[in-house]
Order: structure tokens, then sequence, then C-alpha cells
């Protein structure tokens, strides 16, 4: 558990990496479930290397950010990338290793992750 002082230097760090809502139409907003059943599931540690990763990998014009509930429980942790022009691509079951791979070869390489999408289990 970290300390109360630990939390709010964390808390202060990551409030100018996580935006709240893409600012123009070029950007790539990446959103976490965080509701009841995501953070129960693990999203927090993923929404973190999210931020963490696009942040040291310096990605231009990605935000991060977190929502409420997606409505499918079953498949969280849920990420949704939103790129301008295309279609959303929903990852689920997320952990932090896959977060890290995701921006890797998604948000730098420009190739989604098949084997993670939510389409990947209905096949």
């Amino acid at each position: 558990m970290k300390s109360l002082e630990e939390l709010r230097a964390i808390k202060e760090r990551m409030q100018g990496q996580i935006g709240v809502r893409a600012e123009s139409s070029n950007e790539t907003r990446v959103v976490v479930g965080m509701a009841t059943c995501g953070i129960a599931s693990g999203a927090r540690p993923v929404l973190n290397r999210l931020v963490e990763e696009v942040h040291n990998h310096k990605v231009p014009n990605v935000i991060v950010s977190q929502t409420g509930c997606i409505g499918l429980c079953q498949f969280e942790p849920i990420v949704e990338v939103f790129e301008p022009g295309k279609e959303k691509v929903t990852y689920i079951k997320m952990d932090a290793a896959k977060a890290s791979i995701v921006v890797e070869k998604h948000l730098i390489g420009g190739t989604p992750v098949a084997e993670y999408m939510l389409e990947s289990d209905f096949r």
C-alpha cells in the first residue's frame, strides 16, 4: 500500500498526462474503462502503463483518458482506441504488458494488435 504522500505525488505527476478528451481532430484518443468492473479486473495498472508508455516514447497526438462503464464486463479490462478517420479498435482482457505492446505496435507502429481485439474472440 502506498502512503498518502506517495499517492498525492503520483496524482500530481499523472494529472497533466491524462487528458479529458481529444482537443483536435488529428489526435488519437485511448480510453480505458474504469468503472467498478474494470478496476476490479485490473484496469488501473493498464491505464498507468498506457500513460507512462505514451509519455516515455513521446508519442505525438495521443491522449490517454478514462471512462466509466463500456458495457462489456466479461471482457474487462477494456481499452478503446479512436483514431481520426478510422474505425474504433477495442482491446479486451488487457494487462500492463499487453498495454505496452499496444503502444509499440499500434500507437507507434500503426498496426492494431489483432489477438487482443474484441473481434479476435469471435473468429
